[in-house]
């Protein structure tokens, strides 16, 4: 299964960013898989940077990002993406349509992120981090 990460996600994975942390690291974790491979795209990374950066410095920020990218498959963001976000008009934020396209020419299964409501518009199943393990992991049972 191909998954597509919004940048809400990693942002909470550099940041340890609490209760979404729990999930969110775990999402990153199942890149080295076999039943999964995780995607995110550039643009997605240069915000994740944007934030660790804010809350510690470049350096700090850049080996964060280093260590997702040598992960996570980096979606291609590409012109043709560029021109659909741009030209479907059911798309209002342009940041979310460049993620859209970018996991629709990865041929992603499903997005996930916490800001679900952003991909209204979207034709491939959108998920919140919690929602995606309650569906496709096994739960072991205690």
């Amino acid at each position: 299964m191909r998954v597509f990460l919004d940048a809400n996600i990693l942002v909470s994975v550099v940041n340890h960013e609490y209760p979404l942390f729990t999930h969110s690291s775990r999402l990153v974790s199942l890149a080295g898989s076999d039943r999964f491979r995780i995607y995110t795209s550039p643009l997605c990374l240069a915000i994740a940077f944007y934030f660790a950066e804010k809350k510690t410095n470049a350096k700090v920020a850049k080996e964060k990002i280093s260590a997702l990218a040598r992960h996570i498959t980096i979606a291609g963001t590409t012109e043709n993406a560029v021109m659909k976000a741009v030209n479907n008009s059911s798309v209002e934020d342009f940041e979310d349509g460049l993620q859209y396209y970018s996991a629709l020419e990865s041929n992603c299964d499903c997005i996930v992120t916490e800001d679900v409501g952003d991909y209204y518009f979207s034709t491939i199943e959108v998920l919140k981090s919690r929602d995606f393990f309650d569906k496709y992991m096994i739960k072991v049972k205690k």
